[in-house]
């Protein structure tokens, strides 16, 4: 196992007035055998972090060590990190015992040892039944296990996940990810996980790193990231549905942005006027939209409620109020949080 280190990583692509910087400044310090998350939408630059890690992108300044140990210019083979990605790659005349033992078998790994550590992984994976089975006999979640289970036998310091659920459907996914989790228990591998999946992130990360444009936006765990963003775009970007971010609210200071998330808003005899245009029903809970009722801009404002609560029609008007020890604030210019009103 090992530590990881981001110095003011940079990457560039492109030179003069053409370059174009992905990313931007990224600092980080990953313990031991901690379990990282790295989410943000399409484009942020996640998946390229992720590969100057692997040493499978150039870093065009800053410093990424592992465990101490400066590895910009090392080649991949020699990081020792094991990466599992979205696309399984795994080769289709080949077993699932050959698949997962063919990197051992490369490095020259006696076959018995080869034999102890694949059985070992297909335990821990629960795919001992399939070893003697080629890919195209094994269901989705089946050959994305025997991908990390080929990643497993190699016992690296590092691994890396590049998304590596996408390809999977819903209950799939929910399956895999307790499995995922099951394994770092298990084996506490150093691990860094890319997704833009907010699921995902809140429910594998020990850490997570959330990331805009190159940006790290903030890097927190995820009670920290979900209860006090760091900007605006933290707060949109994490919970679902969204936190609402609102220039109008009533009360308001200048200059100033008032976050709150839909559960932490109360239906009440007086507050904040709404007139009610949608309301979706998600078996336990409600999503209740509304709009400013008395002249206070054009902004949505969502409302969650618990099932028992009385439902509001469509075009009343109906008064909520935020409670008080769960609103944010964030300065209008910037976006970034503001500890006191």
């Amino acid at each position: 196992m090992a530590s990881i280190t981001l110095n003011n990583v940079i990457k560039r692509y492109g030179r003069g007035k053409g370059v174009n910087q992905v990313i931007n400044g990224v600092n980080a310090e990953i313990a031991d055998g901690e379990f990282i998350v790295i989410v943000g939408p399409s484009g942020c630059g996640k998946s390229t972090l992720l590969r100057m890690v692997a040493g499978l992108e150039e870093i065009s300044s800053g410093e990424i060590s592992i465990d101490g140990r400066v590895v910009n210019g090392i080649e991949p083979s020699e990081r020792d990190i094991a990466m599992v990605f979205q696309n399984y790659a795994l080769y289709p005349h080949m077993s699932v015992f050959e698949n997962m033992a063919y990197g051992l078998k490369i490095a020259k790994v006696p076959i018995d040892e080869i034999k102890a550590r694949v059985d070992k992984a297909a335990r821990i994976l629960e795919i001992g039944p399939f070893l003697q089975r080629k890919p195209r006999e094994l269901s989705g979640g089946q050959r994305q296990r025997v991908a990390m289970g080929r990643a497993i036998v190699r016992q690296p310091r590092v691994f890396l996940f590049d998304e590596p659920l996408s390809n999977l459907d819903a209950k799939l996914r929910a399956q895999t990810r307790l499995e995922i989790q099951k394994l770092h228990r298990e084996l506490g591998i150093t691990s860094l996980f890319v997704t833009h999946d907010q699921v995902e992130a809140m429910t594998l990360a020990q850490r997570m790193i959330v990331m805009n444009a190159g940006v790290m936006e903030q890097f927190g765990t995820p009670e920290e990231v979900y209860s006090c963003p760091a900007t605006t775009f933290v707060a949109s970007f994490i919970g679902s549905p969204p936190m609402n971010l609102l220039k109008n609210a009533p009360d308001a200071l200048p200059g100033t942005i008032t976050g709150v998330r839909p559960e932490h808003l109360d239906i009440t005899e007086a507050g904040w006027a709404l007139r009610v245009e949608a309301v979706e029903m998600l078996g336990a809970e409600r999503l209740v939209y509304g709009r400013w009722a008395h002249g206070s801009g054009d902004e949505m404002v969502i409302l969650r409620t618990e099932e028992g609560q009385s439902v509001p029609t469509i075009g009343s008007t109906i008064c909520v109020t935020p409670r008080a020890n769960k609103i944010h604030y964030f300065d209008a210019s910037t976006g970034k949080r503001k500890e006191t009103r």
